[in-house]
């Protein structure tokens, strides 16, 4: 007999009042599975592209989906269930992971849901100092941070480029990070912080103190200032935002430095980059459960630490979707399970 939970599901592509929140069938692990029950999960930008059917990417790249799907790759929580071949975990163990991510980037991982099956390679345990709800916060950009910035850890074809993204040692460098107050940027400052780099900071003004705290060296109010012609021979940028004119960075650079796109598409600047001795360089993200232990120590130490911009019950998803479209995000939004 198929056991019931309550999830957040999607029917229909569109606005954030598609998602509906109703009884779902509880999964169950497969082989190489743990069962997780999730205690909070938290929003990221695949979850909203998702929602809204990716009508920004090109026709050939929209889902074939099979309704309903339950959105969202990032949990924390206790581990209901374990599948056959797993012994890293067992019944009890609170961990954290980002779920099945690129490989479900068009269906959902499931994690807008009371439970969700995980494969043992994506789930790390939850550092002890943080709790649930930071956790949470923390897998898909604390995992972009760290293969950018830190070490790829995989060998998967780069969707982006032709050569596989390689960090660059950050000891010593002046690296700038766009976007500065949002899930990734925050913690990209934090992390290049902690590997030795001179650290600017580009964020509205709501972030300046914030980001002062979290280690930034210099901090640029990009509604005051531009941040190209503020800031001059920095080794790397990482650009957090994407979007328009991303080739401005390009200025900031010195020759040899390093340009990272977070969300490359739409850059037009190659030819310029390769003029200038700039590297210009993206990758996909993936759900890898060694380097959110690995990260996970930082988070429990407090070198690294994650910032909630809001909070709402798993009932809400739609309002929490609905924050998110108004942008001005400063850290995560996060949804609590019941």
């Amino acid at each position: 007999m198929t056991e019931i939970m309550n999830a957040v599901r999607l029917h229909e592509f569109g606005a954030p009042e598609v998602l509906r929140y109703e009884e779902a069938p509880k999964p169950v692990a497969g082989a190489g599975e743990l069962i997780v029950r999730v205690h909070a999960a938290s929003l990221n930008p695949p979850d909203l592209y998702l929602r809204d059917g990716y009508r920004a990417l090109p026709p050939e790249w929209h889902p074939s989906p099979d309704f309903p799907l339950i959105l969202g790759t990032d949990i924390s929580g206790v581990v209901d269930a374990v599948g056959e071949g797993v012994s890293d975990f067992q019944v009890g163990d609170e961990v954290y992971a980002m779920v099945r991510f690129p490989h479900d980037l068009m269906t959902g991982s499931g994690a807008y849901a009371d439970f969700v099956n995980v494969p043992a390679s994506d789930l790390a345990l939850k550092p002890a100092g943080i709790n649930h709800a930071h956790a949470a916060g923390a897998p898909m950009s604390l995992l972009t941070a760290w293969q950018f910035l830190v070490e790829l850890g995989h060998d998967a074809p780069n969707p982006f480029q032709d050569l596989a993204h390689a960090p660059v040692a950050l000891e010593g460098k002046t690296v700038l990070v766009n976007g500065a107050g949002g899930g990734v940027g925050h913690l990209a400052v934090q992390v290049a912080k902690w590997k030795g780099a001179h650290v600017i900071a580009v964020a509205s003004g709501k972030h300046m103190n914030l980001l002062r705290d979290l280690g930034a060296d210099v901090v640029i109010d990009y509604t005051k200032q531009d941040a190209e012609t503020a800031a001059q021979d920095v080794d790397l940028v990482i650009d957090a935002v994407g979007g328009p004119d991303m080739e401005r960075f390009l200025k900031v650079l010195r020759k040899g430095g390093a340009l990272y796109l977070v969300n490359p598409l739409g850059f037009t600047g190659q030819e310029e980059a390769e003029r200038l001795g700039v590297k210009v360089s993206s990758t996909q993200v993936r759900s890898n459960g060694a380097q959110l232990a690995e990260a996970g120590r930082l988070l429990d130490e407090g070198t690294v630490r994650i910032v909630i911009d809001s909070q709402f019950p798993l009932a809400e998803a739609a309002a929490a979707h609905e924050r998110a479209s108004r942008g001005s995000i400063q850290g995560k939004i996060v949804l609590l399970a019941n």
